[in-house]
């Protein structure tokens, strides 16, 4: 006869207990996994999108330019972030040979500051400027000139070909 008694065995509820803590562990693994992966994602598409609001033209001032007929013939555009007006035309008239146009900026008073000459014969031209000349502009003109411009410190000639107000966008 064999008196061997065996071992005691380990209560039900003590290894349920086991395997409960085990697939816990397990469970809160793959949970803590996950949440990395999804914030390495949010921080990709937050570089993503800061880098495409960077290449985006942020548009500060506005001006649609009218001859003396009252229709658009020029739409100006001012991005603080380049730096540059944007001209471009929206009617035909070309200057001539021997002409320029010139931008200007026009304070309440009227006096003129020129923002440079227009690149003949383009769509769309650009000309540097900035924010503090023109947040102190009320309007901004177009007048014919000889070529190259004017002289520094000189004023345009009259009557303007195009003018209009110009608008700060709302932030």
């Amino acid at each position: 006869m064999n008196n061997t008694v065996p071992p005691p065995s380990t209560p039900t509820h003590v290894s349920r207990w086991r395997i409960a803590t085990i697939v816990c562990l397990i469970l809160l693994a793959l949970a803590a996994a996950t949440g990395m992966s999804m914030l390495e994602q949010f921080k990709a598409q937050l570089s993503h999108l800061q880098g495409k609001l960077k290449n985006t033209p942020q548009i500060r001032y506005i001006a649609v330019l009218l001859d003396d007929q009252h229709r658009p013939a020029q739409l100006v555009t001012f991005d603080p972030q380049d730096g540059f007006v944007q001209i471009q035309r929206l009617n035909d008239v070309k200057e001539g040979q021997e002409d320029s146009l010139q931008l200007w900026a026009l304070d309440d008073s009227g006096r003129p500051l020129s923002l440079g000459v227009i690149t003949p014969r383009i769509k769309t031209a650009q000309l540097p400027a900035s924010d503090k000349i023109l947040s102190q502009a009320a309007g901004l003109a177009v007048s014919v000139e000889n070529k190259g411009g004017v002289e520094p410190g000189q004023p345009p000639r009259l009557p303007y070909l195009f003018s209009g107000p110009l608008i700060r966008k709302a932030q």
